[in-house]
């Protein structure tokens, strides 16, 4: 599948180099404004095609398939113009800056009959997917909680939030476990560089069934840190994606609520057992997002990281953004890809 890249910054020639090693795809062209980004890719990749046109890209009939790894501000002109010549479109997280955007594209892209798909990376981690094999069989019970802290100094961002920019890994990771879609959320921040964007900011989501999420989301923390819990009423998650091989630990902890009727208190009984370490998969998470791409493209099946996620995200983070506007407010999520219920 002849394919495109448009952007060659941070995170473009990490999918420049995985779709490269794709056997069934071959990246002919690349695009970005800076010419010294083009003359970087091509010492790399001699026989690949470079310009400074997005269009150059879009407009290629030969080209089948397009990878947008640019600012999110552009990510919706750009996929909205390659949907329409008819391409395959893989998107840089976050798909859009607004669910009326997501909507245009999702609808558009269902028209065409062609794959959208949003790169959210995580979903393709072995640790990650271990910890889906591990809830989906019922190795924690029924999911309780699930706490994060994302955090690091840096990289401010000059057009979206802290929660634009690092939220969108927990929430996908959220709704690939979670068999359940929250249906409100809550969110607060503070900016401390007088432009209006947050760099501390906290999200809150509500499920139906009782489970609560928390992500703690900074741009302004002298450590970086990686780490999630998830409490189930059987076992417990610890997961450490800094860490080098036991990202993923599974406690045998947790503990049982009972009532004393003649003194009329809660009584509390905890538990704690092993801890566990399993084995979890270290291909490179990219390479197996490109690869899924690459295979829903040609109508082989929907991607795991599929546009329903793209959109949920979206959905989420646009919400979240209203709640802190509006000082912490619950704000009641979109139903689908109607109004908001």
């Amino acid at each position: 599948m002849n394919t495109g890249v448009i952007g060659y910054g941070y995170w473009g020639p990490n999918l420049v180099r995985n779709f490269m090693a794709q056997n069934d795809c071959l990246v002919t062209t690349l695009a970005d404004s800076r010419p010294e980004r083009l003359t970087m890719a091509q010492r790399l990749y001699p026989s690949l095609k470079t310009t400074t046109e997005p269009d150059d890209i879009i407009t290629d009939d030969s080209i089948e398939a397009v990878v947008i790894a640019t600012p999110v501000n552009t990510h919706y002109p750009l996929a909205r113009a390659a949907i329409e010549r008819g391409k395959n479109v893989l998107i840089e997280k976050p798909m859009t800056m607004s669910h009326t955007q997501a909507t245009e594209l999702v609808e558009l892209a269902q028209r065409k009959g062609i794959t959208l798909m949003v790169d959210h990376t995580f979903l393709y981690t072995g640790a990650v997917k271990k910890m889906k094999e591990i809830i989906s069989s019922d190795g924690l019970g029924d999911v309780l909680y699930y706490d994060s802290t994302r955090i690091n100094l840096g990289l401010f961002q000059h057009d979206v939030n802290v929660l634009w920019d690092l939220a969108p890994h927990d929430i996908a990771i959220l709704l690939y476990l979670i068999d359940e879609r929250p249906n409100s959320v809550q969110a607060v921040g503070v900016t401390h560089t007088g432009n209006d964007i947050e760099n501390i900011a906290y999200l809150t989501l509500y499920y139906p069934s009782g489970i609560i999420a928390h992500c703690s989301c900074s741009w302004s923390s002298p450590v970086k840190v990686r780490t999630t819990y998830i409490g189930g009423t059987k076992k417990m998650i610890v997961y450490n994606d800094l860490e080098g091989t036991e990202k993923v630990k599974v406690y045998d902890t947790g503990f049982e609520v009972k009532s004393d009727e003649d003194k009329r208190k809660i009584l509390i009984d905890y538990r704690t057992g092993d801890i566990y370490t399993p084995k979890v998969d270290n291909r490179e998470a990219l390479s197996a997002m490109a690869e899924d791409f690459i295979r829903a493209a040609a109508g082989k099946g929907e991607p795991v990281s599929n546009w329903k996620i793209g959109y949920d995200v979206v959905n989420i983070l646009e919400s979240a953004q209203i709640s802190i506007k509006s000082n912490g407010s619950k704000i009641t999520l979109l139903n689908g890809l109607g109004g908001r219920s």
